[in-house]
């Protein structure tokens, strides 16, 4: 394509939207919505995502060991363990190491039991991937010298449906969204080439091809997906730095934190931009394809 054609077709679509201004309007408000339902969206759940990844990390099997074990006993068990396929790592805390936490934790009214601890040696564990908690839990029990084995059981299962649950709900709202814009932009694309089917006619009389007519409708696709996007910019990265200074400062002493602002929120304007364009492209596109009968 040449490059007066092209800037033809430039003129041509930004015309479009300034000639057919209510629908331009209203277009570009019904995609405006749509994207800043879908920025929120995406941005609580790239966080969710964030947080339940954190949690994730954080779950590990807490093995104790038998109080008659030996020393020897304790390197064997620690050998058993690692040589699970499904562990990463194993630390071993002592029971005075545990105490320790435990008045670190609760307070110094459990210093009294510094002189009879009664606490236990203790191998903590984490695996490869969390889901394979309950696999590496139920293995390490079967082993001797293992006092007990504790990992949340029952609650450590719901909590990974959960997430999944979550994240699965989030990525079909964010979906149905986008096709929602879709269908918005495709159905003021229509409108728009009903009503100059005059002109389109003659310009096929004169020799037009079919995509020297359907490059302005496909632009004007791009640019109504692109200025729907930037009131959702602005409202994303000013809402999420408000929520990000109220609530980073509170999750300080966690072990779960929240997205930076910076560069997420760079990133995130960029999708909704690249959103924009691509939707309000294919919505012209599929448009074009079913009613511009050239």
């Amino acid at each position: 394509m040449k490059i007066r054609t092209l800037g033809r077709h430039f003129r041509e679509s930004l015309k479009s939207l300034s000639r057919n201004g209510w629908m331009t309007f209203a277009s570009v408000s019904a995609v405006t919505v749509t994207l800043l339902l879908v920025g929120v969206f995406f941005v609580i759940m790239m966080n969710m995502n964030k947080v339940a990844t954190d949690i994730e990390k954080d779950v590990e099997i807490r093995v104790h060991v038998d109080l008659t074990a030996k020393e020897k006993d304790k390197d064997l068990l620690k050998r058993q363990i690692d040589n699970i396929p499904q562990v990463q790592s194993i630390k071993y805390s002592s029971k005075q190491e545990e105490l320790k936490n435990l008045i670190k934790d609760m307070g110094s009214d459990f210093k009294l039991f510094e002189q009879d601890n009664p606490l236990y040696d203790v191998f903590i564990v984490k695996t490869k991937n969390p889901t394979d908690t309950k696999i590496a839990a139920n293995k390490i029990e079967r082993f001797k010298n293992v006092a007990k084995v504790e990992y949340g059981a029952g609650k450590v299962d719901k909590l990974f449906k959960f997430l999944k649950y979550s994240r699965n709900v989030g990525l079909v709202l964010i979906i149905g969204l986008l096709f929602t814009a879709m269908f918005l932009i495709s159905n003021t694309i229509k409108i728009t080439i009903f009503a100059r089917r005059t002109e389109i006619e003659i310009m096929k009389l004169v020799g037009a091809t079919n995509w020297f007519i359907r490059w302005p409708f496909l632009l004007e696709g791009f640019w109504l997906g692109i200025l729907g996007s930037v009131f959702p910019i602005i409202i994303v990265i000013t809402g999420y730095k408000y929520a990000y200074d109220y609530i980073s400062p509170k999750l300080t002493s966690h072990f779960i934190k929240v997205l930076d602002f910076a560069p997420f929120v760079y990133e995130v304007s960029g999708i909704l931009i690249l959103m924009g364009a691509i939707i309000g492209g294919w919505g012209s596109m599929m448009s074009i394809r079913r009613f511009l009968k050239v």
